[in-house]
């Protein structure tokens, strides 16, 4: 007889791939939006002169509550065997994606959200797939078809669009002449450091056991980030990380958005193509802007509606190119269904 954990499993496997890739998009599409609503609520419930659930503090519980899944769930990878066969420069790279992707990147992104509205955020972060796939052609020597470096060229006018045509003109930096928000800036250099993260992931982590890679990036980065905010900020600037009022959001967010919209990404990927994960992926955005203004109340100003009409343009002549490899791969004979790294990389979406 089957025991019910079993059954569970027979029942989960069932289910298309697309569908648990559906279920995961308004979960991980909506985090920001529910980030800045959380950090509100915790400005009206000040501890010791502090906002408990400020960014700084729901970042660093954030990753401890995902560090906490990624132990569990990858805990047999970790052995001293597999550690052996980690060559030093694959050790190094491990190093080096963890300071960018999980230290600096969230860090800055963060940031971004105290500074500029949660649409700005979600749109210059468009910025990283084409970035990335042009440092991949340049670097990686990577051959793309026209429609993926059109999209991506489309997609990245898109966001010099919703920068150029910004009005706010409060908090801004001059950056080669050209007068740029502080919030918009550091989004857009939180999406370079992803960026770069992925091409050095694409050349020296690809034998890398994916869970020490999660693992590893979660784990270091969330130090390395403790660290340079003790050192920019002080120590006052994590008062309240040991609220009970903060651990009690943090257990909802994390068990949301951390343990359950992993799980159900993690479970489409297993089943799905590039093309579908990454057409399902292409509405992340949009469900964003949606979630800021049904949760903020923050409407589009006319800036973010050019921009990311054009990205979507992008993003829509990007997928046709994929659809393209894939029908191509097919035709060859080749698997198309790839590692969670490769579809993330490719897409420019990444679990929380």
């Amino acid at each position: 007889m089957l025991t019910f954990s079993q059954r569970l499993t027979n029942l989960t496997s069932r289910i298309p791939g697309h569908v648990y890739l559906w279920l995961a998009i308004p979960i991980f599409g909506s985090a920001s939006a529910v980030t800045r609503k959380i950090t509100e609520i915790g400005a009206e419930h000040f501890v010791g002169g502090h906002n408990p659930i400020s960014y700084c503090n729901v970042l660093f519980t954030g990753n401890l509550c995902a560090l906490l899944v990624l132990i569990a769930l990858h805990r047999h990878q970790w052995s001293r065997n597999t550690w052996r066969q980690i060559s030093r420069r694959e050790w190094l790279g491990l190093v080096a994606v963890a300071i960018l992707s999980g230290a600096l990147a969230p860090g800055l992104i963060f940031q971004a959200l105290s500074l500029t509205p949660v649409t700005n955020v979600l749109l210059l972060g468009r910025l990283e797939p084409p970035l990335t796939l042009a440092l991949s052609i340049w670097l990686l020597r990577e051959r793309l078809n026209r429609w993926e470096i059109l999209g991506s060229i489309v997609a990245f006018t898109g966001v010099v669009l919703t920068i150029v045509l910004q009005t706010d003109r409060s908090h801004m930096a001059t950056v080669a002449g050209l007068q740029v928000g502080l919030g918009e800036l550091m989004a857009v250099s939180g999406a370079i450091c992803l960026s770069v993260a992925t091409i050095v992931a694409k050349k020296y982590l690809t034998h890398v056991p994916l869970g020490i890679h999660n693992t590893m990036r979660t784990g270091l980065g969330t130090i390395v980030y403790f660290w340079l905010a003790l050192w920019m900020y002080g120590a006052e600037h994590f008062t309240g990380v040991l609220s009970p009022f903060l651990w009690q959001w943090m257990l909802l967010y994390g068990t949301v958005i951390v343990v359950i919209g992993q799980s159900l990404w993690n479970a489409g990927l297993r089943n799905s193509s590039i093309a579908t994960a990454s057409l399902v992926g292409s509405f992340a955005p949009i469900v964003g802007i949606l979630a800021a203004y049904l949760i903020l109340g923050e409407m589009p100003t006319r800036a973010q509606y050019i921009g990311g009409m054009v990205i979507l343009l992008g993003l829509f002549l990007g997928r046709v190119g994929i659809k393209a490899r894939t029908e191509r791969l097919n035709r060859m004979g080749v698997n198309s269904i790839e590692t969670e790294q490769e579809i993330e990389a490719r897409m420019g979406f990444r679990g929380i």
